[in-house]
Formats: C-alpha cells, structure tokens, sequence
C-alpha cells in the first residue's frame, strides 16, 4: 500500500477566528489509514486494539468489514468516525487528517464529512420525533439550508413516504434503520458508517436494510464502510476486508464476467494482505484445514510462492 502524494491537514483560518475543515483532495482515497496503532491503557494494563493496520477505500466504493469480537473493528470504526484517536499511524478520510483535529474540529466533521449509523436502533433517532422530523434535525444541527427539500429528497430516495409521519416506537427495526440511514446522509456527507447497522435485525429486515446502502451507494456515489459480523449480508458488496488482531488480515474480492454465450459468471477470490515488512496472515480457514502451526515450509515458484506443512508437525 502506497501513500497519498498529499495530504490535509485541519488548521484554523488566519485571523484566530472559528476553526473549519480542511477542503478534500481529489486525488487522495476516501479512507485511507496505514500502519494505524490505537493502544488502550487501563489499571496500569495496555491493550492493543490496532496492530499497524493499513486500509484504503476508495471514492464510491462499498467495503463490508468482518472480524470476530475484539479483532479491533469497532475500534476502527470509532477512529473513523472522529470519536476516538489513534495513538500512532496514518488516518485520513476525505483528505481529512484525524491526528490533528482539535475538538471543535471533530464536531465539524462529524456534522459534514462523515454519516454515521449505530447498531442499536434506539441511538439512531430521537423517540418522540417523526421519521421526517428526525431527518430535519440533523439538517438543523449541520447548520443546512432548503431543509423541507433535503427531507423530501431523502424520503423519496429510501422509500418513507408512508413512515415520514411515524415516530420510532411505531415502525419495525428495519424501519428505523432505513430512517437511521436518511438521518445519516442529511448532511451530504462524502463517507457513511455503519456499525453492525443490522445486528438487531431478523435475516429478512438485514437484506433489506443492506440492500438501502447498495442503492444509496449507487445513487448518490457515497463512498460506505460497514462493520458486520453476518458473512451472509458481506456477500452482497464487491469487497469484503477482515481483521484479525488489529490488522487487516485477508481481502475477498467479488465479480461477475459474461462468456461468449451470455451466461454470467460470479467470481469470488480470496487475497491475503501484506504489511511493509512483507508479512501476511492465512485464512483461519486454510490453517485449520491443513493443521498448520508453529512454521511452515515456503517454497518460491516463478509465478508464485507455495506454502506446505511442515513435515515435522
């Protein structure tokens, strides 16, 4: 993975007054975090969470993220998002540097840059709101104008024209996650995130709701990262990134090509990531069917390398 040519970094205009955001660059992912490190310290006790992760997404892509409890996901994500910090590495989004936010700064972004949607339905939206007054909130709050048309575009775009005048406590899960999704897209933002956005939700309503991003991401060419332990709703998206131990460990790739007899073929390939010093994760999958542990024998092929178990296993 290669780093940008440039950067932004969030400084405060000339003159001492409010600070704003930097503007994006064009040439730049829309995430991009290399050799990211976050460090919990608790009762004289550090945790790990991030590794020396790398990732990068580019302008209008939709990446699922998977990982088992603890993998360092959520810690991610929260990163993103610009709730929490990194304690070493890269982490840009939109060009934006999340090092170097001030607090005034995070609330910017978080009002203007990035969308977010929780997996708990209920912290989503306010109870004792209509679907459509919830969407006009966040236009309030991100300081927009034209709010009656941002709310009508919105409505018309996910399909509440029936719900708009419901609140939360009289639609189903999937429901409110379709208005969670409105609500996070209020402010035009260039990235949306999602954190296990269908956790609490049947299989049914979970295709549903995944099927919302694919046609918000279609629509509106909004670049989405979601969070997911359902390998199941992964599936629908091109590219499917899992961490392991705070790094990016394996990537799947997705794709359909046509023959010459029109028939439609859907590929999937599996590619395991490589950090700066060369190494690599395999498939839990691949080890534990071929018992590997402890080492390995390599050998270097013309065109590839191959890996075998070692014989005295």
């Amino acid at each position: 993975m290669s780093n940008p040519e440039t950067s932004t970094n969030l400084t405060p205009p000339g003159g001492g007054g409010a600070t704003a955001l930097a503007e994006p660059i064009s040439n730049s992912p829309a995430i991009f975090c290399s050799d990211l490190v976050r460090i919990f310290a608790t009762k004289g006790i550090e945790v790990q969470a991030l590794q020396g992760l790398n990732l990068r997404v580019n302008h209008g892509e939709l990446v699922a993220v998977v990982g088992a409890s603890g993998s360092g996901k959520s810690t991610l994500l929260s990163i993103l998002s610009g709730l929490d910090t990194p304690t070493a590495g890269i982490a840009r989004v939109s060009g934006v540097d999340l090092l170097s936010m001030t607090k005034k700064q995070k609330v910017d972004y978080r009002r203007h840059t990035v969308g977010f949607i929780w997996q708990q339905t209920a912290r989503n939206l306010i109870p004792f709101l209509t679907a459509a007054e919830n969407i006009s909130t966040a236009l309030v709050v991100a300081g927009a104008k034209k709010r009656k048309e941002r709310v009508a575009e919105l409505v018309e775009l996910l399909g509440l024209g029936e719900l708009a005048g419901r609140k939360p406590g009289e639609l189903s899960g999937g429901q409110q996650q379709r208005v969670a999704i409105a609500v996070a897209l209020a402010n035009k933002p260039s990235v949306l995130l999602a954190d296990e956005p269908t956790g609490e939700l049947d299989e049914q309503s979970s295709a549903e709701v995944f099927q919302v991003f694919e046609h918000v991401n279609q629509e509106l060419g909004v670049t989405g990262l979601i969070v997911t332990h359902d390998q199941t709703v992964a599936s629908h998206v091109r590219r499917t990134v899992q961490i392991r131990d705070g790094r990016t460990a394996t990537e799947v790739l997705r794709s359909s090509r046509t023959d010459e007899e029109g028939n439609v073929h859907h590929i999937t390939e599996e590619y395991a990531v490589l950090d700066k010093a060369g190494r690599m994760q395999l498939p839990k999958d691949f080890v534990e069917q071929l018992e590997l542990k402890d080492r390995v024998r390599l050998g270097l092929e013309p065109d590839h390398v191959s890996v075998w178990k070692a014989e005295n296993q």
